[in-house]
């Protein structure tokens, strides 16, 4: 494989914003002072609304430091005690399943005492004049204030202080809890409750915090931020992807995308997940980290387009992400729930239905999918339950289809279908977002990474499987379903999915000159699957032209209209190609 040019780090640059945004705790707390100045007033209550994981304590002493305000407080210190906190979440946590719960609809003032949250208010109203600092989850219940400024987290690096034990859920102090534990916890509670509370936030923003490295803080400006946002949902961009290491993970993205060759393997990379990924705002030599999350929630109808808009509301439906088993092993056999089973026992109301393109393949490579025609569902389940008692070896070949694999094969995978990808290929994964919910039914006997089994959801699997979708029918709706829709002078257009019980459509375009696109008033997310890189360019120039490198994903807004794409490289092969999904409409 030739050198990598895949970009690990891609950023929106906002033009003219050059001092927009500040680094380091005495260059923010300059940036306070001067805007606490300008206001000109005898008292002057600064918020420092924080999301959950943010160092809240550190906030508040490097500011407090340096401020030197006539009263600080702890936003923490209102809330309920941990064992009323655990008592108002533990209905949502699943009992003890390690990976499932319930979403939950709670809201961060429930988690506040009235008392409490009383006994701060009278605090902060002693003060005549001066500055009041007030900092933390929750610190707009204490008092709107004078200035707002919101210290935020990405999703990744919230996890990162989950491994590394140095943070807990929110309203507990849980930090030595097993990091697997505090993100379900994370995931079905803590992140939806100040998911909620952000939402009508954003367009308040007076300045952002970006809190990722503790070391280097940075502030921006509000409206700075809100325009990069805006921007970005204006024109092609790319989320921060992240990649992490999976007992059965392989090699081929070390190389594709430039990873730490020393690193056993690389299993995951999620690439276009907003809810997980990061999104980057150049303001001139300084770059500010937002979780992507921000963008949806800010920009949604310009972003996913009014259809889209009005059936999953502020959440971005389809993901992309790799699976690397390139010199790994099998992935988990497994099943994904279908509708109103996901919509009863965990409270989300769309499903992961999928499907695999193979980005790469080693001669070999297999995708089990399907079942086998005449499978006796009853000697199935004993067969998994023996295994996972500690028997002998599931037989997957003896239950489940095994299809030869090759580059650019595309197997779709619509919930209620057994299936899971084998040694040494490269998966593209397009799915409906819920990524979590995966019922693992069979793990070929192995550890986790942390040398402990991983679960497995058994009776969530085969209450879910599809006993139907069996040899013939696979091979004719779920493998390779491509049909010729378009062509143009250098261009052609294929139908590659997905299965109509899906809402996701695929269309691949083959290409050796510029291809003409148009979101059709939905959000478009694609990757370059062949070729070395290409550039997206607007027929009108509304937008700047964008490079997009193999393998990398990228998401065009639905405000963004027509727009092309064109080959821009030196690939041996003369055709290049992309991967386009987007949601039916009318679904």
């Amino acid at each position: 494989m030739k050198r990598s040019s895949y970009d690990k780090f891609p950023a929106v640059p906002v033009p003219n914003s050059g001092s927009a945004c500040v680094v380091g705790w005495d260059a923010v707390a300059n940036r306070l002072r001067t805007a606490i100045r300008s206001r000109n007033q005898r008292k002057t209550v600064v918020v420092v609304e924080c999301y959950c994981g943010v160092r809240e304590e550190e906030v508040l002493r490097e500011l407090n430091q340096r401020l030197n305000p006539a009263l600080a407080l702890h936003a923490a210190e209102a809330m309920l005690p941990p064992n009323r906190v655990d008592a108002l979440m533990e209905p949502f946590l699943g009992g003890n399943d390690p990976v499932f719960g319930f979403l939950s609809g709670l809201t961060l003032p429930q988690l506040f005492d009235p008392e409490k949250l009383a006994h701060l208010r009278h605090a902060l109203g002693g003060v005549g004049e001066g500055t009041v600092l007030l900092v933390g989850c929750g610190a707009r219940l204490v008092a709107e204030g004078d200035i707002l400024v919101y210290a935020d987290l990405a999703r990744w690096e919230a996890q990162m202080r989950f491994r590394r034990n140095e943070s807990g859920n929110l309203g507990v102090e849980n930090r030595t809890l097993a990091a697997g534990l505090k993100y379900k916890r994370a995931f079905f509670l803590d992140w939806r409750i100040c998911d909620r509370w952000k939402r009508p936030l954003i367009a308040k923003w007076d300045y952002v915090l970006d809190t990722n490295k503790p070391d280097e803080p940075k502030l921006a400006d509000g409206e700075a931020v809100r325009r990069g946002l805006r921007l970005a949902a204006s024109q092609p961009f790319r989320v921060v992807p992240f990649f992490d290491p999976a007992p059965w993970g392989g090699q081929w993205m070390k190389e594709a995308c430039d990873l730490d060759r020393s690193a056993p393997n690389y299993g995951w990379c999620f690439d276009c997940v907003p809810e997980e990924n990061s999104l980057l705002l150049d303001f001139g030599t300084v770059r500010l980290e937002l979780p992507s999350i921000d963008l949806v929630f800010y920009q949604p109808r310009a972003l996913l387009g009014e259809a889209v808009h009005a059936r999953f509301g502020d959440e971005f439906p389809i993901r992309f992400d790799f699976l690397d088993t390139m010199g790994g092993g099998n992935l988990s056999f497994q099943v994904h729930p279908m509708t109103e089973y996901i919509q009863q026992h965990f409270g989300m109301h769309y499903t992961q239905d999928e499907s695999y393109y193979m980005l790469d393949a080693a001669p070999g490579a297999s995708v089990y999918l399907g079942l086998r025609n005449g499978v006796n569902s009853a000697a199935m389940a004993r067969d998994l339950a023996a295994a996972q008692a500690g028997g002998p070896a599931f037989d997957a070949e003896l239950y489940a289809n095994k299809w030869p694999a090759k580059k650019h094969d595309h197997f779709l995978i619509p919930a209620g279908t057994v299936h899971c990808s084998g040694a040494n290929s490269m998966v593209l994964e397009i799915s409906a977002t819920p990524y979590i919910f995966t019922f693992k039914m069979w793990d070929w006997g192995r550890l986790g990474l942390d040398g402990k089994p991983r679960p497995i959801h058994l009776d969530h699997g085969l209450a879910n499987i599809h006993w139907d979708r069996t040899t013939a029918s696979v091979e004719h709706e779920l493998i390779n379903s491509i049909q010729r829709l378009a062509s143009g002078e250098g261009w052609r257009e294929e139908h590659t999915g997905l299965h109509e019980r899906e809402f996701i459509e695929t269309r691949r375009h083959w290409f050796t000159g510029p291809v003409p696109h148009h979101t059709a008033g939905g959000v478009n997310v694609l990757n370059l699957v062949e070729g070395d890189q290409v550039v997206v360019e607007s027929p009108s120039g509304a937008f700047e032209p964008f490079l997009v490198h193999y393998a990398e994903t990228f998401i065009v807004p639905a405000a963004v209209g027509a727009y092309t794409i064109r080959p821009a490289g030196q690939s041996p092969n003369p055709e290049y190609a992309t991967l386009k999904a987007f949601v039916r409409t009318g679904t």
